[in-house]
């Protein structure tokens, strides 16, 4: 590989880490500030849930932007490994394929973590308004969906790396051994 490639894939590596170790910090805060509801009363007589903050919906939609940023940043750098120069056979071969697969499980399930933090989140802190009933909690996003997309967003930015690791290296080896100087084979004279 040469100077401009590992240069690249420098950058590229950097990128991706710096993506989604925001999405990693976006996803923590969106756990801290999670909207807790309070039961009021009103001069009605009549009761209903108030509830703070809702910034952690945003916080939660951003840790889902800039993880899916990182995410498809690599996915366009490599082409999704169904397009663009062929991978050598071989070990890096087959660590860039599970690489590859493991790093798309988890990010599917980093995305559904914070994507419906972010959704729960905002319906019970913007539609829930009035309730008339006798004994009753106001219900707040459950502890943990925020952390548990935080920690699938490292496992994610950890297999991206090593995705990309392996593939570069399985794509360099190709090139390599595609370069090589054919047998020359001549043909010998007829007499």
């Amino acid at each position: 590989m040469g100077e401009t490639g590992r240069a690249s894939s420098l950058l590229v590596h950097i990128l991706v880490i710096a993506l989604c170790l925001t999405a990693f910090g976006f996803a923590i805060a969106a756990e801290r500030r999670r909207s807790t509801g309070s039961i009021i009363t009103d001069p009605n007589n009549s009761t209903y849930c108030s509830y703070d903050s809702d910034i952690s919906t945003g916080y939660g939609v951003g840790a889902f932007l800039f993880l899916l940023s990182g995410q498809s940043l690599l996915m366009g750098v490599t082409k999704c490994m169904c397009f663009g120069q062929p991978l050598a056979p071989g070990g890096s071969r087959a660590w860039s394929i599970i690489y590859f697969v493991s790093s798309w499980i988890t990010f599917i399930i980093a995305e559904s973590c914070l994507i419906a933090g972010a959704t729960k989140n905002a319906y019970h802190t913007k539609y829930r308004h009035m309730i008339y009933a006798g004994s009753w909690t106001c219900d707040s996003l459950r502890k943990g969906v925020f952390i548990s997309g935080a920690v699938f967003v490292v496992f994610t930015m950890i297999l991206n790396v090593y995705f990309y690791m392996y593939y570069t290296k399985s794509t360099s080896q190709a090139a390599k051994k595609t370069s090589k100087a054919a047998a020359n084979v001549g043909m010998a004279g007829y007499a």
